[in-house]
């Protein structure tokens, strides 16, 4: 774990290229938006994404990175994280988090969204919720050289009531010219991050994924990508990139037509 994030701020012409990066990531996000419904393949979401980001001249950050075969990751229901785009119809009912990743003249922007396909159970609808909430109430607390732990400390308050799994062994991270840097942001209290500070310069994410049951995945032993919980339960996720300023955070990857804190699913 790092002792000092000094050498990661960003300076003002570093933190424009995030700028860009961000906001490049969320037009692709909102431009893929209507195409996912009932009857597409997740594979087909994939295509998209591939294209709109090469035809802009940025490269989708996902595909070859550590042998990812794929643009971006498309994790249903029970899968946590890390989903690989197949052939794989969604249905009505389905929960799909859709995670896309754009490298931007050398800078990354992420984000992820869950998307409720047609009718949706009342579960799948809590958990879907309870992961957008959790996400804003950690944004909310953050003021410039807070700790990394009151991140944590917020999502499980949120998540509590529900009963629901906050998962522990998947994190945010820093994000700048490299897809993961330090620091690591845990969703959950963690005293080892009590001392260590967000200030203004440093660029991260905060991603948490919310379980109707247990807090744990197991890796598919078939692709050593695909995450699921180990119940078989359902997951829910969402992510934004956050700038952190002197006055206070940032939000690099805000889209035009996604859910607006306070948005009930």
């Amino acid at each position: 774990m790092v002792k000092s994030t000094k050498h990661l701020l960003l300076n003002d012409k570093q933190r424009d290229k995030m700028r860009a990066a961000g906001r490049f990531n969320a037009e692709l996000l909102d431009h893929i938006r209507p195409q996912i419904q009932a009857g597409i393949t997740t594979a087909e979401i994939d295509v998209l994404v591939h294209a709109y980001t090469t035809g802009h001249g940025h490269i989708p950050a996902p595909l070859n990175y550590r042998g990812f075969p794929k643009s971006c990751c498309t994790s249903v229901n029970e899968v946590i994280c890390h989903g690989i785009p197949d052939q794989h119809t969604l249905k009505n009912g389905d929960i799909v988090n859709v995670d896309i990743t754009s490298i931007v003249d050398g800078w990354f922007g992420d984000q992820s969204e869950t998307f409720l396909i047609g009718n949706v159970s009342d579960e799948a609808r809590q958990v879907t919720q309870c992961a957008f909430d959790c996400l804003y109430a950690a944004i909310n607390i953050l003021t410039p050289g807070c700790s990394i732990s009151e991140i944590g400390e917020a999502i499980v308050e949120v998540a509590r009531p529900y009963n629901f799994g906050v998962v522990r062994e998947y994190v945010g991270h820093g994000l700048g010219k490299s897809f993961h840097q330090e620091p690591s942001i845990p969703h959950y209290p963690d005293s080892r991050f009590d001392r260590m500070p967000l200030d203004p310069g440093l660029c991260f994410t905060i991603e948490p994924m919310i379980n109707v049951g247990r807090f744990q995945g197991i890796i598919d032993p078939l692709d050593n990508w695909t995450v699921r919980t180990i119940d078989s339960k359902l997951s829910a996720q969402f992510e934004h990139t956050i700038l952190m300023t002197e006055e206070g955070p940032e939000l690099l990857t805000i889209t035009e037509n996604g859910p607006r804190p306070g948005h009930k699913f």
